[in-house]
């Protein structure tokens, strides 16, 4: 999403307004989660003041993530508020971590602070709520099985079971 300075300075004093659809699939072939990604929807203003620019935008899409349990696809809508902050001055520098960007140029690119923040936004895990899903699971490969935790039952050692029955006969005899 691009848009070109000039813009800006024809704004004035009021905001410049945004607003379109962004292609960001590029992040489907990084080494991450995300399986596919729609066009997020990004809407938002700018305002310049001096050298500063200040840009707000919400990005809202949805993307496809694998189940945490069994790998399945899983929708994962997200909607994301998000503040930026630019400088127009040929004598700054960006820092390390600095959260105020250099543009160079005539062209204002939020492009890559909207991939930064969607990235940003990936979630650890996600779970299935899909029964079917979780029924065809496997659970067990060559030279592994899932192991759950099951309930076990009370086992008396053998050396106190005699112990154990007389525990028993006085509790039924009571």
């Amino acid at each position: 999403m691009k848009f070109p300075l000039q813009k800006l300075n024809q704004a004035g004093d009021d905001p410049f307004d945004f607003e379109d659809d962004v292609d960001i699939r590029e992040l489907e072939d990084m080494n991450n989660d995300i399986r596919r990604i729609s066009p997020v929807h990004v809407e938002g203003q700018a305002r310049r003041r001096g050298d500063d620019i200040s840009v707000t935008f919400s990005v809202e899409g949805e993307m496809i993530l694998p189940c945490a349990r069994t790998l399945v696809d899983v929708e994962y809508p997200f909607q994301i508020e998000v503040r930026e902050e630019f400088n127009l001055s040929p004598y700054y520098e960006e820092e390390d971590e600095s959260e105020i960007h250099p543009v160079s140029g005539e062209v204002l690119d939020l492009t890559p602070y909207i991939k930064e923040n969607v990235l940003l936004e990936v979630p650890t895990r996600v779970f299935s709520d899909d029964q079917e899903a979780h029924d065809q699971a496997l659970t067990e490969g060559k030279g592994w099985q899932v192991v759950t935790e099951e309930p076990e039952e009370k086992k008396v050692d053998p050396r106190m079971a005699k112990l154990q029955s007389l525990l028993n006969e006085e509790e039924n005899n009571e």
